[in-house]
């Protein structure tokens, strides 16, 4: 298993505890953007930069996501793309994307942009929770347990 790291919109403090996992569990970790992204000096952690441009990082995560590697997005269709692959997709949240729940995720995006377009004001997330980084490395720890068992 490979963690790749949908790095443009991933909130500081979950690529903190993504570096810790790494480097714990001996995973290689890769976070990909078309900014530069500061990562510590590990041998399992490293950093891709892409051009910029709408979905590169996006496409790039996906032409290189193997079965059974996880993927930490927020972006509802790379996560669909992600699990298509058969890889593991996993919020910042800690919100886990499986087979039963991508699709009402990927309409209700849909729908939010509609809303968006209309001109409509749907406001932007909330901010990050302890109980959302608590949720993420919950659902992180499981991940790797279960894949360290394999």
């Amino acid at each position: 298993m490979k963690i790749w790291v949908d790095a443009d919109a991933c909130p500081v403090v979950i690529k903190e505890i993504l570096f810790k996992a790494a480097d714990r569990a001996q995973i290689v970790t890769t976070l990909v953007a078309n900014h530069n992204v500061r990562v510590p000096p590990s041998r399992f952690i490293s950093f891709m930069q892409v051009s910029s441009g709408f979905d590169i990082a996006d496409d790039e995560i996906v032409k290189r996501v193997n079965e059974g590697d996880l993927v930490i997005t927020s972006d509802i269709p790379l996560a669909d793309e992600v699990i298509d692959k058969l890889g593991t997709a996993l919020s910042p949240r800690g919100e886990l994307y499986t087979k039963e729940n991508i699709k009402s995720r990927l309409n209700i995006r849909d729908f939010m942009d509609t809303m968006r377009a209309s001109g409509v004001q749907t406001g932007g997330p909330a901010a990050l929770s302890q109980t959302d980084r608590q949720n993420f490395a919950n659902h992180l720890d499981r991940i790797i347990t279960q894949f360290k068992k394999s």
